[in-house]
């Protein structure tokens, strides 16, 4: 008697995907707040970098918890504490004058952004689905991401012509409300096996923590969001101070964007789109190729396309280039790295030992945008760290080649 085939879209990742789709459509709309809140209150750049920052941190540190949280009292209350905490965030951060009071209420939304995000989402995706589906619906939970980020930056960018911004928040907030209404679908089953069931975290953490697979993992996910959180809070402004001028008459002109303003807004919507196609690629190919060697390729893959931007004098055309060849390589690195947690970890725990490796993203994140924010200042340009961003993604490339893709024994409780 043959098992009934389990289906690729099941309801627990339709309504992860429209979850993660608000959640990060708001995430990545903070990179189009830069100048307006910076030029309202005269803050130096760093200040609201130093804010997205935090958040990023925040996010990290919150993600391992409540990963730990998801598999103690469940999935859906977790998610459900996350987007209270995301749009508590956002409300109060609308009330905010000083750079410190934004500063500490992007705790609250970067651990909102947790509870709403990878760690709890995909482990639920990953648990609901069969080992021949799992790599593509990860890929495909993680694309929802990006289907976020093509209409966060320009939403924001378009709302901010009819309302200040911190009318912008308080909308923001009830959109990510409104994304709980998909939660009745999401009911996973605990699809892990039976001596899985049997270990404990203490003994699962203890033999992740003493793999050098998973630790070489662990310090090769700090590029990747170094990377992606330095573009996102810093590149709209970058394009908007350093690019060349849009021609009358130019394609994008057309399209309505005439401005190196809108360019700005409109790159990080492209690097979504074009990552919408990368991600759902990445986990195809992760179920029939080595992970590792596909992880390797990608970051080899961001540090020529950074290294060619810098290189080049930037205009509309090279803007759009690198936003797509980007964007096809952004998240593509989720569901290979988190499909690995998965495999050589098993899935009991998967939220937990995921959500430690995302602390390492997240630490590159805090410091990607931070750094944004510092060096401009001090220097007057992007260059420098943005170079260093092209250091740690050769360095990720390198670092994933000895990882070992096999599963270590069980110790049981």
């Amino acid at each position: 008697m043959t098992q009934a085939r389990t289906p690729l879209f099941t309801p627990i990742l339709i309504g992860g995907c429209i979850i993660m789709m608000m959640g990060f459509a708001i995430r990545a709309s903070f990179g189009v707040f830069q100048i307006p809140i910076a030029a309202e209150f005269g803050w130096p750049r760093a200040e609201f970098s130093l804010a997205i920052a935090i958040q990023n941190l925040a996010w990290g540190i919150g993600q391992p918890i409540f990963g730990a949280l998801a598999e103690k009292i469940g999935d859906r209350k977790a998610i459900v504490l996350g987007a209270l905490m995301y749009a508590a965030g956002l409300v109060l951060s609308s009330f905010a004058v000083t750079p410190g009071g934004h500063q500490f209420l992007e705790i609250l939304v970067g651990f909102g952004i947790a509870g709403t995000g990878f760690g709890v989402i995909l482990a639920m995706v990953g648990r609901a689905t069969s080992d021949e589906n799992r790599s593509m619906a990860l890929g495909i939970a993680t694309a929802a991401g990006s289907a976020g980020q093509v209409i966060g930056a320009p939403v924001a960018e378009w709302l901010l012509g009819y309302f200040p911004w911190q009318s912008v928040f308080v909308i923001f907030a009830g959109v990510m409300l409104l994304s709980l209404f998909a939660l009745p679908m999401m009911r996973a089953p605990a699809m892990a096996g039976k001596a899985e069931l049997e270990e404990s975290l203490g003994s699962v953490l203890k033999r992740a923590f003493r793999d050098p697979s998973y630790m070489m993992i662990f310090v090769g996910f700090f590029s990747c969001g170094y990377q992606l959180a330095f573009i996102t809070a810093h590149f709209p402004a970058f394009v908007t101070e350093v690019c060349g001028p849009i021609a009358a008459g130019s394609m994008l002109a057309n399209f309505g964007v005439t401005t190196t303003s809108a360019l700005g807004a409109v790159a990080i919507s492209l690097i979504g789109v074009a990552n919408i196609g990368g991600t759902i690629l990445a986990g195809y190919l992760g179920k029939r190729y080595t992970k590792k060697y596909l992880l390797a390729a990608i970051y080899t893959g961001r540090t020529i396309v950074a290294a060619w931007f810098i290189l080049t004098p930037m205009t509309p055309t090279t803007v759009i280039i690198f936003s797509v060849v980007m964007g096809s390589l952004w998240l593509a690195t989720v569901p290979l790295t988190s499909g690995l947690v998965a495999h050589i970890f098993g899935l009991r725990y998967m939220g937990t030992l995921y959500g430690i490796v995302f602390f390492s993203h997240q630490l590159g994140s805090f410091l990607g945008v931070w750094l944004g924010g510092r060096l401009y200042d001090a220097t007057g340009d992007y260059t420098l760290v943005w170079w260093i961003g092209v250091g740690v993604g050769a360095f990720s490339a390198i670092v994933h080649l000895p990882v070992r893709e096999k599963r270590p024994e069980m110790q049981p409780a």
